[in-house]
């Protein structure tokens, strides 16, 4: 019965602790601290994780309910000592020693009553499910015990497994408690008629002194990487490196000065139906692209539209037809949300870019192009 009862209070007390390991996942001030890093700093201070690895010293009283076997219904009461190192976040290891007494309801041989006498030590293997200002742990434990009762003694062997907590109250002094299931075997000493094995409730208050200061986080200053080197960049791939480039984001398809800021733009595709300047869909559906670049880009210049023909036709029909197809490209980009100040202007024939003598030059000649202007860069 005894042994059943102490699963079940283990268990119960085990689902306890399960809420309290995802609460303490980030402890406020515990003895094991997360690496911190500066936001927005050349310099980067990193702290690392703090391990408490001290001794300490862990004075107990201990309450003892014996179990049926031990024909005793008295309950006894004893002390002890632990000297322990915390090795890392999760792991102590302790070795304890003890002495507990309580009567025995068998006889002696003037017909008074016995009494037991428990010596012994363990060697403890403690895990806390974390570190913080209440920090529960399950142990278990193995040892040897001396058993004296009614005259007769024996040496035998131990084995404990529990749960508890320990409460920080400084740096240097902790509250600590915990249940345990004890089993003794006494390697048939025959200390009481029919069994030699036993099953006792431990129940042990006391405290826990660490050795010297609680480790402090340092923090390390690390040097923030340094830059890239611009001299090898060039962002938005107008042939100037990044070092340079004043007009960063440059349209693509750009011809750009030396300083990476726009001159030209021929706008390829833009056409016209024939004998006309009203643009083709495929033309509205370049010019939208264009005009969203346009807005996007942060240098409000103002841009000449330029529009330009082959030499076929007169001169002055060229010039005329130019003018307003320049003129109905600055309109439709204006409609479009264009913030710049859109000048349109036709050239003609006047300005060929390839020969007008075969048909790939002509078509290379009818263009419109954009011209940012030198005054408002």
């Amino acid at each position: 019965m005894l042994k059943r009862n102490l699963l079940t209070l283990a268990v119960l007390a085990g689902v306890g602790f399960l809420p309290l390991t995802h609460a303490a996942d980030q402890p406020e001030d515990g003895m094991y601290q997360p690496a911190v890093q500066a936001e927005g700093d050349s310099s980067r201070p990193v702290v690392t994780p703090l391990v408490d690895d001290r001794w300490y010293i862990a004075p107990f009283g201990t309450y003892v309910k014996p179990g049926g076997d031990r024909h005793s219904d008295i309950d006894g009461y004893g002390a002890g000592l632990g000297i322990g190192k915390m090795i890392n976040e999760h792991f102590n290891v302790e070795l304890r020693g003890f002495y507990n007494s309580f009567d025995d309801q068998n006889p002696r041989p003037d017909g008074s009553k016995g009494r037991w006498d428990l010596a012994g030590g363990t060697a403890d293997l403690q895990y806390y499910f974390f570190r913080d200002t209440f920090s529960p742990y399950a142990v278990i434990a193995a040892g040897g015990m001396n058993s004296y009762v009614n005259g007769n003694s024996g040496v035998g062997v131990i084995g404990e497994a529990g749960l508890g907590f320990t409460y920080e109250v400084n740096d240097n002094f902790l509250i600590r408690s915990d249940a345990r299931y004890r089993y003794n075997n006494n390697l048939n000493a025959h200390l009481n008629p029919g069994t030699d094995e036993f099953h006792d409730l431990v129940v042990n208050v006391g405290f826990v002194v660490p050795l010297g200061p609680k480790p402090v986080a340092v923090a390390e200053v690390q040097p923030a990487p340094p830059p890239p080197d611009c001299s090898t960049l060039d962002s938005d791939s107008d042939g100037v490196n990044d070092c340079l480039d004043q007009c960063p984001g440059t349209i693509s398809g750009s011809q750009v000065d030396d300083k990476g800021c726009p001159i030209r733009l021929e706008i390829k595709g833009v056409n016209f139906k024939f004998d006309s300047a009203e643009l083709t869909q495929n033309a509205m559906s370049i010019l939208d692209g264009v005009a969203e670049s346009l807005i996007n880009y942060p240098q409000k210049n103002d841009i000449e539209v330029q529009g330009h023909t082959s030499s076929e036709g007169t001169n002055k029909y060229n010039l005329r037809l130019s003018q307003r197809r320049s003129q109905s490209v600055a309109d439709y980009l204006s409609q479009k949300g264009v913030t710049n100040k859109l000048t349109a202007r036709g050239y003609g024939e006047d300005q060929p870019i390839a020969d007008n003598s075969t048909e790939e030059g002509r078509e290379k000649n009818r263009r419109v192009e954009l011209v940012w202007s030198e005054e408002t860069k």
